[in-house]
């Protein structure tokens, strides 16, 4: 099984949501406190960010949250975190928290989770993040994006093999369970690399 120490989760900042994507997300948030897996998120103060965040320190976990000047500047940003790392842009943002993690798990969201999942798959497939990735499909939400990602690869505009980058989960406790089950890739994964 994977030692795991912290877990990146990507996910909405959006408060007018199903209450569904919010009880994934704090059950998601109480699971890793009760493992004691540090949280890595982008520090937002609303939706599915704040629940994952809240609901891991109200069980004595930790979060780190990682914000650009901006959002801070503008009051987005979550005030009772354990760590809060202010970085000056959204690629600084990404790269550090995909640094920091030992895997990370995509949770329902908007463009800006959408995006952060993309790259941290395209990162896998170019050998750049070679930790876990899970996708947590909550009533199917992320089916129509899986769907697209199945026709890339029959279409050959993605390679067979990179269908391994990402697992999908249908709660937050399998989701865990994917990422402790699922191994570390090595170097080698660079010559699966569609260059």
């Amino acid at each position: 099984m994977n030692k795991i120490k912290s877990i990146c989760v990507y996910s909405a900042s959006s408060t007018k949501i199903d209450e569904k994507y919010f009880l994934a997300a704090e059950k998601l948030g109480k699971l890793l406190a009760q493992h004691h897996i540090r949280l890595v998120n982008g520090a937002g103060n609303l939706g599915l960010m704040r629940s994952v965040a809240d609901a891991a320190l109200a069980d004595g976990g930790e979060v780190t949250g990682v914000i650009p000047t901006f959002m801070v500047e503008q009051n987005w940003h979550h005030r009772g975190l354990t760590e809060l790392i202010q970085v000056e842009s959204m690629h600084e943002r990404k790269q550090l928290m995909a640094s920091l993690s030992d895997a990370v798990i995509a949770l329902p969201g908007g463009c800006g989770t959408l995006e952060e999942l993309l790259e941290i798959i395209t990162w896998k497939q170019l050998g750049l993040y070679l930790n876990p990735i899970v996708i947590l499909n909550i009533d199917g939400f992320f089916t129509p994006l899986l769907q697209m990602l199945e026709t890339a690869i029959n279409e050959n505009f993605m390679r067979k093999e990179h269908g391994e980058i990402w697992h999908v989960a249908s709660t937050p406790e399998q989701a865990l369970e994917l990422i402790y089950q699922t191994p570390v890739w090595d170097e080698s994964i660079r010559k699966f690399a569609a260059i």
